[in-house]
């Protein structure tokens, strides 16, 4: 018998300047060995330096768009990006509560420019809506401080203690990225309900060219969920996928600001 597909769905926000969102979202997953299925949540108008524009689609849209994508393909996990308003969050919540694969949730607050991408009144339905649904959440610690109402975490330790305080607003897992503490090491933390899954740690990279490495490691994590591999090795794989993207990054030339990784290393 053939094998079946892995597809895996990204719910996101555009990036016209290709670096993150539905665009890093469907390189990852393709880079991951895995058919990327898509539905669009907004519009930036964005590039390696700011966002200048942004243009929320309507919620009945967004909820089509997934309702076309999950009535005729055999999705295997969904990635859930920029969602920058309660009425989408309220729209997704609903379109996808009866989806039962594997849910990877990237709480996308803020852009690499620093510009705004969830309106602060929608903190608290993503916290009641989206998050009980996640399979894994991957916040950096600027977001994992912002959910909790804390000071950001800055030692491993600190990262697993506020990783198993967000365990209690819904997520299976959380998986607190380490690319915004300081040091020559990133690591990142691993936590379910029994405590630490895994701790991993790779080299920091001197590179201006990491916009869209949220998108990417959480996307690249969706696709081998959608292969059937268990969380802490889908999360390894990435981690180790996301590493090569961003020490390749510097042989692309792309735009005057902050670059994006290069998701297609392993290819060209």
């Amino acid at each position: 018998m053939t094998a079946p597909t892995p597809i895996a769905l990204t719910i996101a926000g555009s990036d016209s300047g290709g670096s993150a969102g539905v665009q890093a979202d469907i390189k990852a997953m393709s880079a991951n060995g895995c058919y990327s299925a898509s539905v669009i949540t907004a519009i930036t108008a964005q590039n390696t330096t700011a966002v200048t524009a942004i243009h929320e689609v309507p919620a009945d849209l967004v909820v089509a768009q997934i309702e076309a994508v999950l009535s005729d393909i055999d999705v295997r996990a969904i990635k859930l990006g920029m969602l920058s308003s309660e009425p989408i969050i309220d729209a997704v919540a609903a379109a996808i509560e009866g989806f039962a694969g594997p849910i990877v949730v990237d709480p996308v607050m803020v852009a690499k420019s620093g510009d705004i991408l969830l309106q602060r009144s929608a903190i608290n339905a993503m916290i009641d809506k989206i998050l009980p649904l996640a399979t894994l959440m991957t916040p950096n610690l600027p977001e994992a401080a912002q959910l909790l109402g804390e000071v950001q975490a800055e030692t491993p330790d600190e990262m697993a203690a506020q990783g198993m305080r967000l365990l209690s607003l819904g997520p299976a897992a959380v998986l607190m990225k380490g690319g915004h503490a300081q040091g020559n090491a990133c690591t990142d933390v691993l936590v379910g309900k029994s405590g630490v899954l895994a701790t991993l740690s790779s080299g920091r990279v001197a590179t201006r060219n990491t916009h869209g490495t949220g998108c990417t490691y959480a996307a690249a994590i969706a696709a081998n969920l959608s292969k059937g591999v268990v969380l802490d090795a889908a999360v390894g794989a990435a981690h180790r996928y996301l590493q090569g993207a961003i020490l390749a990054a510097d042989t692309l030339h792309i735009g005057k600001g902050h670059g994006p990784v290069h998701h297609f290393y392993g290819q060209w």
